[in-house]
């Protein structure tokens, strides 16, 4: 039963639309301004550094705390796995906007720094270098998701969370297929600072 609260309590903690809330307490939509997406990227880009990056922390805390339970709890890997793979779905898929939510990006770094923090920090390296090289954002995203399966294999090599990163990889670049297609065709837009 508590295994089964823990998963449930993960993914409505997901579900809470940072983004979405952050940007009506400053009389915006944001579900209607810019990209039309709820993340911390198009917060920032609609409302600013500030509200971006608590857009950001919010939700990357949905990710790392269900996680941190988990592991608190002694509760195994794949409770641990399936807890942050509830807490990013529920940000991708929120019960409160009728299941449409963010690219799950901040989220999915959350879950991944509750797991395996070493791992993180070579993504992070990554993202840096090709947003610093290339100015997208989305870009640098695709790239670290894409990377995060493999740097957890070598690092962790725990099957279950293994196999939770890749999923969620998956699910990231595949939220990003609009970008992809912008990227593709020159028309994505450049991050700036």
């Amino acid at each position: 039963m508590l295994n089964l609260l823990i998963i449930i309590g993960a993914y409505l903690l997901g579900s809470i639309p940072t983004g979405l809330l952050l940007a009506r307490a400053a009389g915006v939509d944001i579900r209607t301004t810019g990209s039309g997406n709820i993340g911390a990227t198009n917060v920032y880009r609609t409302l600013g550094r500030s509200v971006g990056i608590l857009t950001l922390l919010g939700d990357c805390l949905k990710g790392l705390i269900p996680v941190l339970v988990a592991r608190h709890l002694e509760m195994g890997d794949a409770l641990i796995a399936a807890a942050g793979t509830a807490a990013f779905l529920g940000h991708v898929y929120t019960i409160f906007l009728g299941f449409k939510g963010g690219k799950g990006v901040a989220t999915a770094l959350g879950v991944f720094l509750g797991v395996s923090p070493a791992s993180v920090g070579i993504a992070l390296i990554i993202f840096i270098v090709i947003v610093a090289t290339t100015r997208y954002i989305s870009l640098g995203s695709i790239t670290a998701a894409a990377a995060m399966p493999f740097i957890i294999t070598f690092l962790d090599r725990r099957p279950l969370i293994i196999a939770m990163t890749a999923v969620i990889a998956l699910l990231v670049i595949w939220k990003h297929r609009e970008n992809i297609s912008r990227l593709r065709e020159g028309t994505e837009s450049k991050f700036k600072a």
